[in-house]
């Protein structure tokens, strides 16, 4: 045990003096956090919006002034027809049109919403986030109807949005670039730091050392280890008191929950540093069968429900994409344990996986 403890003493120090490495390693996730939660956002603000109606009376002016005040919308312009309203999309003068029908006060009922759909998801947004603020303006009102490009539809005004009522994206990024930090940190950097060794010359070394191979193996990844949960307290710290992001559900099983998810990745880690020569080759393998999936595939970005079959498929081969399901669970929706079963069993499973073949394949190499 005592010289299992002096190679991952000797593993730390060699990390700590690295500067470059400790500036990616706890660089990156704070950068990325304020990228993803302040720069790269799907938030609603300030929508150029133009109020079309022939009268002004007061149910309208009440829903008017709700967009008005709300940091969503700016009314730039109030028209009387809705070819108006449209030249003004048109013209790039507005975003959205918000039309109430001459009788809409009497009847309560007719409004339409005339929206630029060159992004069909955020002009969805715009609509929904337009149909909350008009329904708690005029609760009365039972329907709106909204129109992108020609095409109309019918819509449900009364709508109420669970665990993220005000529809920040931070809720939805920061689950998911905890799972891509994990992954990156732990399986990059420690494939990485073991093919750094046998480029040098001196894995040859540490394995003919009175330790025996496997624990050289596992005292290099035990710093990352390490690393690995300071930076899931960063990120986790960052995502309370600097995203707003709420820990609805159980510190405890947050921090299982990602052990299992940081075993994973340690375990890839090592099956790329069994495969790779050279730290070029490490990187690039980890990139294209890390980084890109996990950031196309994962569901970080896009919906995987929303992707072609083929893609899907591919997607359920990604491991972030079940930790990503599983934190947003646990830390947005306040599950238990019970709820993510499904997303630790697939996770345990392919943990399993990978540090058999593995360390099947380190073994194979030591002979």
């Amino acid at each position: 045990m005592k010289q299992f403890l002096s190679f991952v003493i000797k593993e730390a120090k060699h990390i700590l003096r690295d500067k470059r490495t400790m500036l990616i390693l706890f660089g990156m996730p704070v950068v990325l956090m304020f990228i993803f939660g302040f720069a790269i956002t799907t938030d609603v603000k300030n929508v150029r919006t133009v109020v079309v109606t022939s009268q002004m009376d007061h149910l309208t002016q009440q829903a008017v002034e709700r967009l008005a005040v709300s940091e969503y919308f700016i009314i730039t312009k109030t028209v009387s027809t809705p070819s108006e309203a449209e030249y003004l999309i048109r013209s790039q003068k507005a975003d959205m049109a918000v039309v109430f029908a001459n009788d809409f006060a009497s009847k309560k009922n007719g409004i339409q919403f005339i929206v630029d759909g060159s992004d069909p998801n955020m002009s969805q947004q715009w609509v929904a986030y337009a149909q909350q603020t008009i329904a708690t303006a005029s609760p009365s009102v039972p329907s709106v109807a909204g129109k992108q490009g020609s095409g109309a539809s019918q819509l449900a005004l009364h709508t109420s949005l669970l665990y993220n009522p005000q529809m920040k994206s931070a809720y939805n990024f920061v689950p998911a670039i905890m799972g891509m930090l994990l992954m990156l940190v732990c399986a990059m950097m420690t494939s990485i730091s073991i093919v750094r060794e046998k480029e040098r010359g001196t894995m040859e070394v540490l394995l003919v050392s009175p330790i025996r191979p496997l624990m050289v193996i596992i005292a290099k990844a035990v710093p990352y280890l390490v690393l690995a949960f300071c930076i899931l307290i960063v990120i986790l710290l960052m995502a309370r008191f600097v995203m707003g992001v709420p820990l609805a559900g159980s510190l405890f099983w947050i921090i299982a929950v990602s052990t299992l998810y940081i075993l994973l990745a340690l375990s890839l880690g090592l099956l790329i540093s069994n495969i790779a020569e050279t730290q070029l080759v490490a990187l690039l393998m980890s990139a294209m069968m890390l980084l890109i999936p996990v950031v196309m595939l994962s569901g970080m970005l896009f919906p995987v429900e929303s992707m072609p079959r083929v893609l899907q498929w591919l997607a359920a081969v990604i491991p972030p994409r079940y930790y990503i399901q599983a934190m947003r669970k646990l830390m947005i929706m306040g599950v238990g344990i019970a709820d993510v079963m499904q997303e630790v069993v697939i996770l345990f499973v392919m943990t399993a996986f990978f540090l058999t073949i593995a360390l099947k394949k380190f073994n194979v190499r030591l002979q």
